[in-house]
Formats: structure tokens, sequence, C-alpha cells
């Protein structure tokens, strides 16, 4: 029995006993639930068990508002210099960190693999905007490159990487310097993993969009609904409007059946990258929704794990 014949039974239950012992019944359901909600979303994490890594080993990269914003690095077991994947954690812009336990298990599972694993905090969109978001982003990778050496990070081997939200800002940030050829923004960067990542903000408030947290997160952060006035922030601060024939190759993976996300983000994004003659990769898994690795934890999703793993390996020198 999959988890959402459960939330139909489990409703269903609650439904009935309201109906015998009142409405207070329906608000101990909900308080249950929700409690079910949030140790599921701090304890899940990938199918795979990693063992052979060292960390984390926690940085301040920089200090505002009186507040340190932190990185981890995780290591394979051995010492010396590793390439790298600077890992930007999801949450809707407006929630998680950095050693929640699915991002912590991530991280370690790369590690494992033979990469330096950084992992960032960044402001949260609940009280900062995006652009504040995006510096913090961008601090953070030019501190490792400007202290690669110190902590055995290569500079010249770089592979952005980040889930949903964090996509996001993975995407945003390498499609537009790649536009505007910044080219020590972009320097020593081999290439892009996202993991269903919205490319298109606007789309995230269509119809068939169920998620009423997708559109919250995004108005939220953006300070803005995309009503017509609106449209050209939705559209400033969405990567595929970027998106432009100087860029690495990307890696594109997504569950077809995404409800905060829609599949068709991916897709979109996948012609639009074709079109500027991007070397490009989807991985899809047929029943996976939002954050499917987290909890499917089946073949597909084994499979889907390595071939990450091959793709960013296809990606970088002088890995061993």
């Amino acid at each position: 029995m999959n988890k959402e014949t459960l939330k139909k039974l489990y409703t269903i239950f609650i439904l009935f006993l309201s109906v015998i012992w009142g409405g207070i019944i329906l608000i101990y359901g909900f308080v249950f639930w929700f409690i079910l909600y949030i140790i599921n979303l701090l304890t899940r994490k990938l199918p795979i068990d990693a063992k052979d890594f060292n960390g984390p080993y926690t940085y301040t990269y920089k200090i505002i508002e009186n507040r340190e914003l932190k990185l981890d690095i995780y290591y394979p077991k051995t010492k010396k210099i590793y390439p790298v994947i600077f890992f930007t954690h999801g949450g809707g812009w407006v929630s998680g960190f950095r050693n929640q336990k699915n991002n912590v298990s991530w991280c370690e599972f790369l590690a494992s693999k033979g990469f330096a694993v950084v992992s960032i905090d960044y402001r949260l969109g609940i009280s900062h905007t995006m652009n504040e978001i995006l510096s913090d982003y961008t601090d953070a990778l030019n501190y490792i490159k400007k202290n690669s050496k110190e902590l055995l990070l290569d500079k010249n081997n770089i592979v952005l990487m980040g889930l949903s939200a964090g996509g996001h800002l993975t995407l945003l940030y390498y499609a537009y310097y790649t536009f505007v050829k910044n080219e020590k923004n972009i320097e020593g960067i081999k290439g892009i993993v996202a993991y269903y990542t919205p490319s298109n903000l606007r789309h995230l408030f269509d119809k068939n969009v169920k998620s009423v947290f997708a559109k919250v997160a995004t108005a939220a952060t953006l300070k803005a609904f995309p009503t017509p006035t609106e449209e050209g922030k939705f559209l400033y601060y969405s990567p595929i409007f970027w998106i432009n024939e100087n860029m690495k190759p990307v890696l594109l993976v997504h569950g077809k059946k995404d409800k905060t996300v829609p599949f068709s983000s991916s897709v979109e994004l996948l012609k639009k990258l074709k079109e500027k003659g991007v070397q490009t990769k989807i991985l899809v898994h047929k029943n996976g929704d939002h954050a499917f690795e987290f909890e499917n934890r089946d073949i597909q999703t084994i499979r889907i794990l390595h071939e990450t793993i091959k793709f960013i390996r296809s990606l970088v020198e002088n890995e061993n």
C-alpha cells in the first residue's frame, strides 16, 4: 500500500470519527498529521547509506546582519585535492538548512564516491530578497575558490548541484553569468546537476500546480505575484530566460508525478537547452513525486542516483 492510499484512508478515518465524536477529532487529527509530516521531513534520507567519507567540517563564509552564514565540507576517506560538488539545498527559498538529514545524506553519498562536497546555508526568502539569496550563493562559491588550497579543493573542477529551489539558484547563477560572459564567476565550473528545478517561475502559478506552498513561497521570496506589472520580475529570476550556448553540460532530474514543481518545467527547460546547443541529459522517475529520492527506495531511484554520479564523473578532470 503506497503513501497516497494511506493518506486517503487516514483522512476518511478522521472524518468518520469526527461525525461520531465531533469536530475536535478533526483538530487532533490535523495536529497528529502535521507532527508526522515534520518528523518525516526531518528524518528522510537517500536509500543508500554512505560510509567512506570524512566530515563535515564547518566554516563561516560570510558574516552579515550579525549572523554567521556557514558551509560544510565533506571529503572522501583519503586526503588529497578533490573535484568539488557545490551543493545547494531546497525548501522553496523560505525553508531548509544545510545540515537537514536529507541534505546530509546527499553530501555523504557524493563524498563517498570521490568528491569534496560543499553544502551551504543561505538567507531565506521569508525575510530576504532573491538578490540577497543569490549574493549569499555567490559569496559562498567565491569563498571556496579563494581558500581552495587550504581546503583541499580543486577550484578548476567544480560541479554545481541543487535540489528544487537550490537547483533554481544553481541554474540561475550559472545561466545568467554565462549569458553576460562573466568569466570570473564561471571559472572552474564544469557543469550543472539540477533536481526537480523550477525553471520558469510563472508556471508555479498555473492551475495544474496543486502545491499551495510553491505559490506562497515564490510570492514571498519575489515579494510579488505574477501580474502583468510584475511579469518582468518573474522572467528575470527564471533560469530559462538566460539559457545560452555558452553553458557547460547540464543534467536534469525530475519525477513525472511531481505535484510541487511540474514535470513540464524540466521538459520545457530541456527543449530550450537543446535549442541553444547545450549538452543535456534528463533522468526521469516515472512514479516520482517531488523529492522522490527520499521517499522512493525502488530500483528506479537507485539507478538515477548512480547515473547522477556517472554524469558528474564525466565532467571533472583528474577524478580518480
